[in-house]
Parts: structure tokens; sequence; C-alpha cells
């Protein structure tokens, strides 16, 4: 197949995808942000390879992008971006822990977690996610595929419906910017951000 060809497959099974986006769990997510924000607590957010990258950008996203001129700020941390901790947890304890364990540093009850799984399987994902459940957090998870467990066990469960990794990890890109500037226009009566 020619990649022209292809390119056309890959952007007509996108906007497939695109298709079946589901607007009321973005409006959760959306509205779980926002009550964070305005509760002045914690923000947690992570995943595993291309979804660390997403995870990291959100933070970055939220923290500057959305309260950079507004005197109260989020409180958005992204637990894989701290590479000699999580390092030194693989190495010394289980990567299954090493979200789970520095969530146990900071976490305190009523603090938003977000966990990012492609396939929604990722145990580390997974046992983050659990304890903050089991500490009285507020829970939302992205993933795709038919969701997996993290679909399973969150309060709030985006789930990318393709079979195709590189297209949930497409999905949860746009649906990470769509939330920053819903939230940034909730913030600003109803503008948008300028850049």
């Amino acid at each position: 197949m020619k990649s022209t060809e292809f390119a056309k497959e890959y952007l007509l099974e996108l906007s497939q995808v695109l298709d079946r986006f589901d607007i009321a769990r973005f409006d959760e997510v959306v509205g779980k942000m926002l009550d964070a924000y305005h509760r002045g607590a914690r923000i947690f957010v992570m995943g595993n390879g291309g979804s660390a990258s997403t995870a990291s950008h959100f933070a970055c996203d939220i923290n500057k992008g959305c309260c950079l001129d507004l005197p109260k700020k989020f409180k958005m941390i992204c637990l894989n971006d701290n590479m000699p901790s999580l390092m030194a947890l693989a190495n010394d304890l289980d990567y299954r822990a090493v979200f789970e364990e520095p969530l146990k540093n900071f976490f305190e009850a009523g603090d938003l977690v977000i966990g990012i799984s492609g396939s929604g399987n990722s145990e580390n994902v997974l046992r983050a996610v659990r304890y903050a459940g089991e500490h009285d957090g507020v829970t939302v998870g992205f993933s795709g595929f038919d969701g997996g467990k993290l679909a399973r066990m969150v309060d709030t469960a985006f789930v990318a419906p393709v079979a195709d990794m590189q297209k949930v990890e497409d999905l949860h890109m746009i649906l990470v910017h769509m939330i920053m500037q819903a939230v940034y226009r909730a913030l600003h009566d109803g503008r948008g951000p300028a850049c």
C-alpha cells in the first residue's frame, strides 16, 4: 500500500473514532477537573510510554495554560515526570509500585487521580488508582480497546472506542487538549486561550 493510501485510510478510521467521541464522559471529566480546582485539591496523572507523554503534556497544559494569569492555581502533578524516583522505585521495589508509592507521599482524601493506559491494564496505573479509590479519592481513567480493568474501577471512564494503540493515543491527546480549552473557558468567562 502506498503511503498516500495508508494516510487516507488512517485518517478515515480516526475520523470514525472521533464520530463516536463520548461527549457525556468528556463533560464529567471537565467537571471533576474544575471541582478539584475550586476545592484546592491536587490532581495526579500518570501513564507509561506514549501515555506517559500524554500525562506529562496534560499537566503542563493545565498548570501553565489554564491559570497562568489567575491568582488561584491548579495543583496538578504528573507522577511519571520524576525519573530518578521512578527508577529507584522500579529498581529497589517493583515497577508495579512506581506510581502508587509516590502517590502515598502527597495524596489526600478528595484528590483527583487520573490514570492513562491505552490497554486499560497497566498494573502500575491500576495500583495507584486503586489506592486513591480506597482512600476517598476521585478517580478517572483514560483507556482504549474495551476499556480494560481501568474502565471498570474508576468513577469516570473515558474509553477511546478503537482497537489500535496509536489511534487510542491520538484520541487521548485530543481529549487532553479539549479538556484544557474547556477548563480555560470556564475560568475565563467563556473566552478561549490566546495561544
